[in-house]
C-alpha cells in the first residue's frame, strides 16, 4: 500500500549535499564484474554503500518473459538463457502505474546487491539472502534503486535481492473463470524465489538460507507464501512489515466487479469473463496503469482494491487454496522463523483527508453505513457491515460526529483497520502453530523526515510515525528523503540498529542473537499469546506486552475465528 505524498520544498532543503551514492564507482584492480550464473553472464557495475563499501550492484535482471501480447493476464514463463554477456548496469522500467518514472508492460525483473563475489579466496562464500517484496498495495511502486536503494542495507553481509512484479489489473486480474483465475502478481513472485534458488550462489548467496522481507502488500504476499503450495522449500525466514491477509477485509474466490469496472472505464464490454479479458488484451498497458485513480469511491479509498483470491481449481498451479486464517489455524504453513509488526501510527494520517475536506466529513456523517465499509475495509451492504459500522463509530468515536476534533481517534480506526488488526491476530495465529520462533515489533522511531508531515507544520514536524516510516532506515530512498551519511544524526543510529536487527534475523532466525550495546542490551523474547511479548524499535529498544489490546479485542469480536471455518 503506498500514496504518494507531496515533498515539500522545506524538506529538500534538509538535505545535506553529499555525493551521489548511486554514481559507478571503479572496480578495485583486475576486479571483473561479470558473474556467471546458469543461465548464462552478467555484466554488473559498483555503488558505494553508506560505510563506503563497494556494492556488486546487478540491476534489471531479466527473470521471466516479458509478459505482453497472449502472455498478458497469463503465470509467468521463466527465462530460459542469456544470451551474450546480459547488462544489467541500470534500472529497469517500473510495471504499468500512475508514475512519472518509466514505465514498461515488460518490467518483470529483479536486482541483486551483494558486496563479496565467490572468486579467489571468497570463492567458497555463502551469505544469507533477503529478498524485498515491495509495498504498493498491489498496484503501485516497484524495485528500482530510487525507490529501494540498497546503500543502508548492504553495510550487512547480506545479499538483497529486489524485484518488479505486475500490479493492478495487470497483475490480479481474477474472473474467477479458467481464463483469468488470478494471483499472477503473485506468482511472478514465485518465479523470483525459484531464479534465487538456481541463480544467487553465483552471486555469493546461500540459496539454502532466503528470508522474505516484505511491506504492506509485499507483507500481505509474505503471509500468503507462508500458506501457498507452490512457495514450499523457496524460503527459510520470513519478515511481514505492516501488512497480513489474516485481516476483517473480504477476501474471494474471485474479483468479477473489479474487472467488469476496469472493462467499463476502458470502453470494453463486460457482459462476459471471455470478452472482458478478450478486450482487455488490446488495450495500451499504461491506459490499464493510469486508471487507477478512477477506482477511488470516497475520496482515496479504498486503499486496497486489487487482492489476492482464493483460487478455483482449473488444473492449473493454484497460489492460494483456502483462506489463509484456515491454513495457518490448521497448521497448514511452512513453519519457518517469522517476525511481523506495525508502526506506532500506520495510516492514521488519512484522516486528515477526511476532517479538511468539508464534503467527505459531510458524506462520512451523513451516510456512515456506506462510507465507514469502503475507508476502513470491510463488506458492505449486510447485517455484519452494519454491525460493524455501528461497533466502530461507538469504540472509536464514541457515537460523535466526525470533526476536526476527531483527527486522534478516527486516526486509529485507519491504523487499525488497514494495518494492526490482520497483523496483530498473524502473529497470534502463527505463533500458536510455529514450530519456531516468532517475533513481534512495534516501530515507534520518529526521525526528522516521514512520509507525513503535520499539516500546519509547513512539512517539517512528522505527524506521529506513519506507514513506510521505518523503511526510511532500511533502504535508501532517494525520491524522498536525503541520504543519511553523518555518523551525528539519530537517523543514522536507527539505520545501524534497524538493518543489524533484520541481518541478525536472516543469519540466524533470530534478531537479537545475543544482547549486546549496540542494540540497547534488550533480549527480544518471541511472541507467545500468554505473555504477548513485543519489541518497542523506538529511540531504545524495550521489551513490552499487549499491543494495542484493548482496541484489537474489539476488533476480535466482530471477526471470530469460527466465521473462518465456513470459508470453502
Amino acid at each position: 500500500m503506498f500514496q504518494k505524498t507531496t515533498i515539500i520544498s522545506t524538506l529538500l532543503a534538509l538535505a545535506v549535499a553529499l555525493p551521489n551514492p548511486d554514481t559507478n564507482a571503479t572496480p578495485k584492480d583486475g576486479e571483473s564484474l561479470i558473474v556467471t550464473t546458469p543461465l548464462g553472464q552478467i555484466q554488473g557495475s559498483v555503488i558505494q554503500s553508506r560505510l563506503g563499501k563497494h556494492i556488486y550492484s546487478f540491476r534489471g535482471i531479466r527473470y521471466a518473459l516479458a509478459p505482453v501480447q497472449e502472455l498478458r493476464f497469463q503465470p509467468p514463463v521463466p527465462v530460459a538463457k542469456y544470451e551474450g554477456i546480459y547488462n544489467a548496469t541500470q534500472d529497469a522500467p517500473l510495471c504499468p502505474q500512475p508514475t512519472k518514472d518509466p514505465v514498461s508492460e515488460d518490467c518483470l525483473f529483479l536486482n541483486v546487491y551483494t558486496t563479496k563475489l565467490p572468486k579467489g579466496s571468497d570463492k567458497n562464500v555463502k551469505r544469507p539472502v533477503i529478498v524485498h517484496i515491495h509495498a504498493g498495495g498491489f498496484y503501485s511502486v516497484g524495485s528500482a534503486s530510487y525507490w529501494a536503494g540498497p546503500q543502508y542495507f548492504m553495510d550487512q553481509d547480506i545479499v538483497l535481492v529486489t524485484f518488479n512484479y505486475r500490479l493492478g489489473t495487470l497483475g490480479f486480474l481474477s474472473t474467477g473463470e479458467k481464463d483469468a483465475p488470478g494471483n499472477n502478481g503473485l506468482k511472478d513472485q514465485v518465479q523470483v524465489l525459484k531464479w534465487v534458488k538456481q541463480n544467487i550462489e553465483s552471486f555469493g548467496g546461500d540459496p539454502n538460507s532466503v528470508t522474505i522481507l516484505g511491506y504492506s502488500a509485499g507483507a500481505i504476499s509474505v503471509v500468503l507464501h507462508m500458506v501457498s503450495p507452490l512457495s514450499a522449500g523457496l524460503f527459510h525466514k520470513a519478515v511481514a512489515m505492516s501488512g497480513s491477509p489474516t485481516s476483517q477485509w473480504i477476501l474471494g474466490h474471485e474479483q468479477l466487479e473489479i474487472a467488469k469496472k476496469q472493462a467499463r472505464i476502458l470502453k470494453c464490454p463486460d457482459d462476459t469473463s471471455a470478452n472482458i479479458i478478450k478486450c482487455l488484451k488490446t488495450k495500451p498497458a499504461n491506459d490499464l496503469g493510469q486508471s487507477l485513480p478512477q477506482f477511488a469511491e470516497f475520496g482515496t479509498d479504498p486503499l486496497l482494491i486489487w487482492t489476492p483470491v482464493m483460487e478455483r481449481d482449473f488444473g492449473q498451479p493454484r497460489f492460494l487454496t483456502a483462506h489463509p486464517i484456515t491454513l495457518i489455524q490448521n497448521g497448514e504453513f511452512h513453519k519457518v522463523p517469522f517476525i511481523t509488526g506495525v508502526t506506532t501510527d500506520e495510516f492514521a494520517y488519512k484522516a486528515f483527508n477526511i476532517v479538511n475536506n468539508e464534503t467527505l466529513t459531510k458524506e462520512l456523517n451523513e451516510k456512515w453505513e456506506e462510507k465507514a465499509p469502503i475507508a476502513f475495509l470491510y463488506e458492505r451492504k449486510t447485517d455484519q457491515s452494519k454491525l460493524v459500522s455501528k461497533t466502530l463509530k461507538k469504540v472509536y468515536l464514541e457515537d460523535k460526529p466526525v470533526d476536526k476534533t476527531s483527527i486522534s481517534a478516527l486516526g486509529q480506526l485507519y491504523a487499525d483497520s488497514t494495518v494492526g488488526f490482520g497483523v496483530n491476530r498473524a502473529v497470534k495465529l502463527i505463533s500458536e502453530k510455529n514450530n519456531a520462533s516468532t517475533y513481534y515489533y512495534k516501530f515507534s522511531f520518529q526521525g526528522r523526515y516521514s512520509h507525513f508531515y503535520a499539516p500546519d507544520s509547513n512539512g517539517t514536524k512528522p505527524y506521529g510515525v506513519v506507514h513506510h516510516d521505518d523503511l526510511i532506515y532500511l533502504f535508501y530512498i532517494s525520491r524522498l528523503f536525503p541520504y543519511f551519511k553523518d555518523n551525528s544524526l539519530k537517523e543514522v543510529e536507527m539505520v545501524n540498529k534497524f538493518t543489524s536487527l533484520y541481518a541478525n534475523f536472516a543469519k540466524y532466525g533470530n534478531p537479537i542473537p545475543t544482547p549486546n550495546d549496540r542494540l540497547d542490551n534488550v533480549k527480544w523474547e518471541p511472541y507467545n499469546t500468554k505473555s504477548q511479548k513485543y519489541l518497542d524499535i523506538g529511540n531504545k529498544l524495550t521489551l513490552q506486552e499487549k499491543l494495542y489490546e484493548k482496541r484489537y479485542s474489539e476488533w476480535e469480536k466482530l471477526y471470530p475465528l469460527e466465521k473462518y471455518a465456513k470459508i470453502k
